[in-house]
């Protein structure tokens, strides 16, 4: 191969190259963000997560890294509807037109809400949220065995407290007869909410709440066996308000969190709101 022999003994002798080194170096900080996000960031979050830190590398690095690593994000996956509509409910229109731009002066002026199911061997565990649309924080939520219109009143009663706004709501969901319900609107009208109602069969008249739905599936809820409904609503528990309002980035943010999106627009003057 018209190697000289010193040449090849210096090859064999020398250890790896300073890329090696950074990658190797590199590898590492990624496995402790990938398993910090208990192993559902992809590489976007990872990269924005290390820059973050500090960390300027490409996402494409990144990426090739994880790859070499066997590293890979949680993708969703299909979900059943649990929409129950009623053809005798009040017609609403729809407020939000597929508007689900973010703007800091838009904090708790407009919300949206959707039902969810949790599979345990105790039965179905129904989960109910109201989501701020401009900074996609989860600002209320409540778990029950059924899916009377109490699960979604519980929830709306505790964004409310929660948020305490003190303008007009836009509140927009699907046509699922507990969001239809006299009960749900006699309470949206004690709080000062106008509710908003999207399109039959357009679930992405109400995709905000959809993706919610999928992250948490995805990250969480089909990743483990629930035995009891009581330890479901701990991991919910635990998810929102320990993992996805304070910490998780978000794509539509910038990649910041709720929390920090919710700070930094309002960097300068007092913000009790944020998780």
């Amino acid at each position: 191969m018209k190697v000289s022999r010193s040449a090849y003994y210096q090859h064999r002798s020398a250890g790896p190259s300073r890329r090696d080194r950074v990658d190797a170096a590199l590898t590492e900080r990624i496995i402790a963000v990938y398993d910090a996000s208990t192993g559902t960031y992809g590489s976007p979050r990872v990269h924005a997560e290390l820059q973050a830190a500090g960390r300027r590398h490409s996402r494409k690095r990144i990426a090739r890294l994880m790859r070499t690593a066997g590293l890979c994000g949680r993708t969703p996956k299909r979900w059943r509807t649990t929409t129950v509509p009623d053809p005798a409910a009040a017609h609403r229109p729809d407020l939000i037109r597929r508007d689900f731009t973010t703007s800091a002066v838009d904090v708790d002026t407009r919300w949206c809400g959707d039902i969810s199911y949790i599979n345990t061997w105790e039965g179905w565990l129904y989960l109910a949220t109201v989501i701020d649309l401009a900074s996609r924080r989860v600002v209320g939520w409540a778990t029950a065995d059924h899916l009377r219109t109490d699960l979604v009143t519980q929830a709306l009663d505790n964004a409310v407290a929660s948020c305490h706004p003190t303008g007009p709501v836009v509140f927009h969901s699907d046509r699922g007869c507990q969001y239809t319900s006299g009960q749900y609107a006699r309470l949206a009208e004690q709080h000062g909410i106008r509710l908003s109602i999207g399109r039959k069969g357009q679930c992405w008249d109400n995709a905000v709440a959809e993706s919610f739905f999928a992250t948490i599936k995805t990250e969480l809820l089909d990743r483990h066996a629930w035995p009891i409904r009581t330890a479901a609503r701990t991991a919910i528990f635990d998810s929102i308000e320990g993992w996805y309002n304070t910490r998780r980035r978000h794509s539509t943010l910038g990649y910041l969190s709720p929390a920090a999106y919710e700070s930094t627009a309002y960097a300068g003057t007092p913000f009790s709101k944020v998780a």
